[in-house]
């Protein structure tokens, strides 16, 4: 009897398992689009084996990435965080209320984050003097509807217009009770309990299965030690700055040496070094202000939330974004970092710090 034939059979079933669980690749429907990947799954882009069953997205024909929630219909995808495991969602049509009038997440992965009821009104008075925020893209010519979630604005409202409903409304914050009436028009919030990838991700893994005939999910590619990236990106710095530092120093002290050196050996000077140091030069400096001020800022909400979620951490300062918080990208190439850090760093370098790419500047002469 050959032994070998079960051997190899099983060493080639082993590394077709492996071989599939390595080509789950992320992707996008475009580059500011969210990134797509374990336990999503983008259809016509990756694999179906890539994603857990219900978590599958798609992309419109504007390239607008949408999910597809069995008893609400079509959702646009705004941002997914995948330590945290929420994801963002709004109305491809820009009628986010009108949508939450109907909104279920029954036989879904997913749930609300945070539920708050929200009573909605179809009013004729005239609004204005009071201050309310009325929807607009359900109103008509001779009509406007209103949502609260005061009760003091509610009673209000109920005796003067028509009740039409009261809904819970997944939000991402609470309203305050001062807030006399509100749009709606914010992303909803939600999240999901399994696949319960929050760990991996936080440790700088990526969640996935094992293989392409398992449900077995495991993390690869996670820092073995816990380690979350900001706390790496720390010792990183901590221990590499004054290693730079004390490199920079004795570089300094060689260069002072060797001219005082060159200046012993060679006592006279040519005469087309002194003609050619005569001459302005033209160094490359960083951007003034008024450009730099020009540059978009945001003030980070409670969410934390970026266009890219991945993109968490400022580059040049290496710690996490917090709440209230401000930021400013850089147009050219849609890179965000604390406004101070970036202003400083523009300052003196007239490139992106990630892609190094330079913004449009003019050398000064001297």
């Amino acid at each position: 009897m050959n032994t070998r034939q079960p051997v190899r059979s099983l060493f080639f079933t082993w590394l077709f398992l492996n071989s599939a669980a390595e080509i789950c690749y992320s992707s996008s429907c475009l580059g500011s689009e969210p990134i797509i990947r374990f336990p999503f799954h983008l259809q016509s882009l990756q694999p179906t084996s890539c994603g857990f069953p219900g978590f599958d997205l798609l992309c419109d024909a504007f390239n607008q990435t949408l999910i597809e929630l069995p008893n609400s219909g079509s959702f646009t995808v705004q941002g997914i965080d995948y330590a945290a495991q929420t994801i963002w969602l709004n109305d491809p049509q820009s009628c986010l209320p009108k949508r939450l009038l109907q909104f279920n997440l029954s036989g879904s992965p997913f749930n609300a984050f945070f539920y708050q009821n929200f009573t909605f009104f179809n009013c004729t008075f005239d609004y204005n003097k009071y201050k309310f925020n009325p929807i607009g893209c359900m109103g008509g010519e001779n009509y406007t509807i209103f949502a609260s979630s005061s009760q003091r604005k509610i009673s209000f409202l109920a005796s003067r217009c028509g009740w039409l409903g009261t809904v819970p409304v997944p939000v991402e914050r609470e309203f305050s009770e001062q807030v006399p009436t509100s749009d709606l028009s914010e992303d909803i919030m939600l999240t999901w309990a399994w696949p319960r990838c929050r760990r991996c991700e936080s440790r700088g893994g990526r969640c996935g299965f094992r293989g392409q005939n398992t449900t077995q999910i495991v993390c690869r590619h996670a820092d073995r030690h816990g380690l979350p990236r900001s706390a790496r990106y720390a010792i990183v710095a901590g221990a590499g700055v004054p290693a730079f530092l004390c490199l920079l120093g004795f570089l300094c002290f060689l260069c002072r040496r060797l001219k005082r050196f060159g200046r012993r050996r060679h006592p006279i000077m040519d005469f087309s070094m002194v003609v050619a140091s005569s001459q302005p030069t033209t160094t490359l400096s960083g951007l003034d202000g008024p450009t730099i001020e020009s540059y978009p800022k945001t003030i980070l909400g409670e969410s934390r939330r970026l266009p890219k979620p991945d993109h968490s951490i400022c580059s040049i300062c290496l710690s996490e974004y917090m709440p209230k918080e401000t930021l400013r990208s850089i147009p050219q190439c849609q890179h965000c970092f604390h406004a101070e850090c970036i202003d400083e760093w523009l300052r003196l370098n007239p490139s992106c710090p990630v892609c190094r790419n330079s913004p449009d500047f003019k050398p000064q002469a001297f």
